[in-house]
């Protein structure tokens, strides 16, 4: 289970996070390439974009689901997208 706590510093603010125990397995990114991006120096992925769509959110929760180390985190907040 991902720990807001240990969240990389590179992941933008806002509901989905990725802390330090990403081994940047790359599923996140290839679940949803809008969202996740990989930091080549470090090695690992980070949130580079909050959902901004029902659609990316859906494909965040879908990439939280599949992490192999449940390195992506949700840190609760009420979701606004998608309820218009």
């Amino acid at each position: 289970m991902a720990h807001l706590r240990d969240k990389l510093p590179e992941s933008v603010p806002g509901t989905f996070y990725v802390d330090r125990q990403c081994i940047d397995c790359d599923v996140c990114r290839d679940t949803s390439p809008a969202n996740f991006q990989r930091d080549d120096e470090n090695g690992y992925s980070y949130v580079a974009k909050q959902p901004e769509s029902a659609e990316e959110a859906a494909l965040c929760d879908e990439a939280l689901n599949a992490c192999p180390v449940e390195a992506i985190g949700d840190d609760g907040a009420c979701r606004a997208v998608g309820n218009e």
